[in-house]
């Protein structure tokens, strides 16, 4: 098992593909990917739907995936808010990768609407002599339409023993204009994701690249993607609050990144970190001080805003990895 990946900053969505592949195909000495995956700027939206036929005609052989990011990295790098195409690509001898796309609204029965998780289904459901086999899943899921929560809850039902890894395309501001495919189609909704099984092992780790402030806050008027008061407040006037309350540092942070957290498991009489889903704020309401989240929120859901802090997540990131257990070192992360 060989795992690659470049990064490049070309202009021409043709050029970047080609520099990128160039990397690959050099760091993977010669072996034939069979799943290639990329992940492109919104910079690149005129041509993108492009970018799978295009990886396609390079790499024939190869299982394609991808969605489209604000920010991507690849090979050390990292490029947010500007132009960038990351591809990352492997070399699987031994395992089996089955492409998935869900449509949007086809999230609760995927098993019935979507074919090859029906025969996952059977495959790892399957009695003896034929073997059992266990997939694990990449899930790129689209904010807009997709309830990510709810697919991966039915993937979590269907597969109890699978890792489900993945991330919420991003880089669009509205409805359809986020970019994902999983094969050669691309689409501008719902969900693609990759199944891998066989000859692999799988394991996660999470770390958080927020921390919260303030407190913990009910959702006291809301529905939908919409928030209308927080403990009885408008959110404009709470985090009016907070920004006045926030250290000088915190306050630049504010700027360009903060985030609000849907608490995962409500119920519990304290929150903290880890307990939240991090989700964007799309809009903030100068008149009426409604606030707009990608994540679908109802009156009595428990939210907190987040900063996004480099500092922090670096560290929580190092915290995680010390505390792997010892054994071999990864392919590819």
């Amino acid at each position: 098992m060989r795992w690659a990946s470049s990064l490049s900053s070309e202009a021409r969505l043709d050029g970047a593909v080609a520099e990128c592949s160039d990397a690959l195909e050099a760091d993977l000495g010669g072996a034939a990917p069979d799943l290639v995956a990329a992940f492109v700027s919104p910079h690149f939206a005129d041509s993108w739907t492009r970018l799978p036929s295009i990886i396609a005609r390079r790499f024939p052989k190869a299982v394609l995936l991808g969605c489209s990011g604000g920010g991507v990295l690849a090979a050390g790098r990292e490029v947010e808010g500007d132009r960038a195409l990351a591809m990352v690509a492997a070399s699987l001898p031994g395992v089996r990768l089955t492409p998935l796309v869900v449509r949007p609204g086809d999230f609760v029965d995927v098993e019935s609407v979507c074919p090859p998780i029906a025969r996952l289904v059977e495959s790892a459901s399957a009695a003896p002599p034929k073997p059992r086999t266990t997939p694990h899943f990449v899930v790129l899921p689209d904010p807009f339409s997709c309830p990510a929560e709810t697919l991966i809850a039915e993937l979590d039902r269907l597969f109890p023993g699978s890792v489900k890894i993945g991330g919420l395309a991003s880089g669009a501001r509205q409805p359809g204009g986020n970019l994902l495919w999983a094969g050669g189609e691309p689409v501008h909704g719902g969900a693609v994701a990759l199944a891998f099984e066989g000859e692999l092992a799988v394991d996660t780790i999470v770390a958080q690249g927020c921390r919260p402030i303030g407190l913990p806050l009910f959702v006291t008027s809301g529905h939908g993607h919409l928030i209308q008061e927080l403990d009885g407040l408008r959110p404009l006037d709470l985090l009016r609050e907070l920004h006045e309350a926030a250290s000088p540092r915190d306050r630049e942070l504010f700027r360009g990144s903060l985030f609000v957290g849907v608490v995962m498991r409500e119920g519990e009489s304290e929150y903290g970190p880890g307990d939240f889903l991090i989700r964007n704020i799309i809009q903030l309401d100068g008149e009426t001080g409604v606030l707009a989240v990608a994540a679908e929120v109802r009156e009595g859901s428990v939210v907190q805003f987040h900063l996004r802090d480099a500092e922090t997540s670096a560290e929580d990131l190092r915290h995680h990895l010390r505390e792997q257990p010892a054994g071999g070192t990864p392919a590819g992360a």
